[in-house]
């Protein structure tokens, strides 16, 4: 029941035009798979290193990480927020 009612409602809430082409999703693709992996190294050393995790070094790897992951979710959408600001990218 609510996965049709959320379908129902989806396209009046957003919409994601594809703004991107071929090039731009792999280039996409290719940074958010990076980003995710330096996330993820450096939380473990940051782990392995003691530092606690209250600590505000840990929204570097967790930024890092989200980063990644919006970049991935641009490859997999064809969609660039960037491109929706109106900014003209190489890719």
């Amino acid at each position: 029941m609510i996965d049709i009612l959320w379908k129902k409602r989806l396209p009046e809430i957003m919409v994601f035009e594809c703004n991107i082409d071929a090039r731009g999703k792999a280039y996409r693709l290719k940074l958010g798979i990076m980003g995710v992996t330096v996330g993820f190294v450096l939380a473990a050393a940051f782990y392995l290193a003691g530092i606690e995790f209250q600590r505000v070094l840990w929204i570097i790897p967790m930024a890092i990480i989200g980063g990644g992951a919006f970049s991935i979710f641009e490859a997999q959408t064809g969609w660039c927020a960037v491109r929706a600001l109106g900014f003209r990218t190489p890719l």
